[in-house]
């Protein structure tokens, strides 16, 4: 835990990693706080008929202990990995610090993924379990033939299709006590997937101490949290690190309750009467949130009394920072991260002014700096790679099963990040633009390959490219390029058609709102698509369009 002090620098120079040799995420997220507070509250539920649901540490204890036995009784123990296709509710919470104290290997998954993506990461994780309900299962037991490791399937809601196991059920069956395995802090216990450029997405794992890691990047953007009576809660799905580690997980290891309420959609209005009404006080917003909440404009005597809202993913711009300040009467903490190795620069209004498009400076603990692409640091001002120096406790122990783009992400003991950007003299950092083609769209990486490859498999798609075109709410958008195989016509109803196609089998955040029927695509010698060049044909024809009109 940061120590509060008078400046940046003197709290930088205060701070010293403490990382014991044996640790475990779900006995230091839950079971100290149940042995110790066992009454106090650990999660507040409203689910979507509004009802409310309270959830102690012993709770969260007792439950996620019962279904650590009911997993170890079906045959998944320490190193397996366990599936969590849930959205913010009880049961994920549960789920992930049972398979911590399993010993197993949580690999949590977005409910908006369709089929095809469910398949790459159940298959290339190998998991042996999953957990998930029934508005998910009928896309599971489409594919559970084609995952021959997936051996427990268990659904909240109800089992009953063969082969599933009912979560409650089976939780009332198991015993209450159990013992955690005695992890190591580098020991794995994560496999987040994130999305590149080329190839398939990877997944990045992490070891138990991964939660240690992340503390000083929550509590210097969140003003030195925790502070008496404060209440987290997040839009950001748990499926995601946003939501998993930059709030449940960090909030329980200070005994801090976290709401949970999964809106379908993203509404403002809700947003605002779900803060005021349960009290919130701390807030991670992506930058898609807050600029919806700008444009539809706060409710008047909105009633929302914040302390701390942090908010990473896109640049946040002087007018968002103003809004926050007339809104809710503080700084929105801008910070940066990513899932490799997140929550490693930040701003703190409380502490350093706030220089409106920076990411901040870095967090203590952290060591960033602007290389090139040699891994050599490069002077104030200039501009380079957004890299972390190693050892870290927040860097991820590598890509799973891809020990050849492990190493590529490294140059010597720095990671890049994959992000340009520069700092200036007083040790701010300013992003600059990706060094690759991962498109940003509403606070997600989205990685092209996959599109293109859902893409392909339609059948009137010949070749495919995705690139990322600008939108004023989300910072971008998908566009496809499409060629299409002889005897299709490339009119309004196949490119509705070819949307709907990406959007059931990836997700809903990934299909094209825009689809571009093209005769050839631009290619290299060797037959990669050049996106670069498909971008710089896009700005220009905006450009005289904007010039145009």
């Amino acid at each position: 835990m940061l120590r509060r002090a008078d400046s940046y620098d003197s709290v930088r120079r205060a701070f010293r990693w403490q990382v014991p040799a044996r640790y475990n995420i779900g006995v230091d997220a839950c079971d100290r706080h149940a042995m110790a507070t066992p009454a106090a509250t650990a999660l507040i539920f409203e689910d979507e008929a509004g009802a409310i649901h309270r959830f102690s540490f012993a709770d969260i204890g007792r439950q996620s202990n019962r279904l650590a036995n009911a997993l170890q009784a079906h045959g998944t123990g320490r190193g397996d990995r366990v599936g969590v296709l849930l959205q913010q509710s009880p049961e994920t919470a549960i789920a992930h610090v049972a398979a911590y104290k399993l010993g197993a290997i949580a690999v949590p998954l977005f409910v908006l993924f369709g089929e095809d993506a469910l398949e790459y990461r159940l298959g290339n994780s190998g998991a042996k379990a999953l957990v998930t309900d029934t508005a998910n299962l009928p896309k599971i037991l489409a594919i559970r033939d084609k995952l021959p490791e997936l051996k427990t399937l268990i659904v909240v809601g109800g089992g009953g299709q063969t082969g599933t196991l009912d979560f409650a059920a089976l939780v009332a069956r198991a015993a209450d006590d159990f013992t955690p395995a005695a992890t190591a802090a580098d020991d794995p216990a994560l496999i987040i997937y994130t999305s590149g450029t080329t190839g398939p997405p990877k997944g990045a794992l992490h070891a138990h101490r991964v939660l240690l890691g992340h503390l000083p990047g929550v509590e210097i953007p969140q003003e030195f949290f925790p502070q008496p009576g404060d209440l987290f809660w997040t839009p950001a799905d748990w499926a995601w690190i946003g939501g998993l580690l930059d709030v449940l997980l960090p909030a329980w290891h200070h005994g801090v309750p976290v709401l949970a309420h999964r809106f379908r959609k993203f509404e403002p209005d809700a947003a605002f009467a779900l803060m005021a009404r349960h009290g919130v006080r701390n807030v991670f917003l992506p930058p898609t949130a807050l600029k919806l909440m700008r444009q539809t404009g706060a409710p008047r005597d909105h009633g929302v009394k914040l302390r701390s809202l942090g908010s990473g993913g896109e640049t946040l711009g002087a007018e968002l920072l103003d809004w926050g300040r007339n809104t809710f009467g503080l700084t929105i903490n801008e910070f940066y991260g990513q899932t490799e190795c997140n929550l490693v620069v930040g701003n703190c209004a409380g502490l350093m002014p706030v220089r409106p498009g920076s990411m901040g400076r870095a967090v203590p603990g952290h060591e960033v700096a602007i290389v090139d692409d040699a891994g050599q640091p490069v002077a104030a001002g200039a501009s380079g790679n957004i890299a972390v120096r190693r050892p870290d406790p927040v860097m991820f122990l590598g890509y799973w099963q891809n020990p050849e783009a492990t190493t590529g992400k490294f140059a010597g003991d720095w990671l890049l990040t994959g992000d340009l950007g520069r700092r200036d003299d007083a040790g701010y950092f300013w992003y600059l633009g990706r060094a690759d083609d991962v498109i940003t769209s509403a606070g997600y990486r989205i990685g092209p390959a996959e599109i293109e490859d859902c893409l392909l498999k339609h059948p009137a798609v010949a070749m495919a490219a995705a690139i990322g075109v600008p939108d004023p709410v989300r910072t971008e958008t998908v566009k496809a390029f499409v060629v299409l195989n002889p005897g299709h016509v490339g009119d309004r109803s196949l490119a509705a058609a070819i949307q709907q196609h990406v959007k059931s089998r990836l997700a809903a955040h990934e299909y094209p709102r825009e689809v571009e029927f093209v005769e050839s695509l631009p290619l290299t010698a060797t037959g990669k698509i050049m996106r670069r060049e498909l971008r710089a044909q896009e700005a220009a024809k905006r450009q005289n369009s904007t010039r145009s009109a």
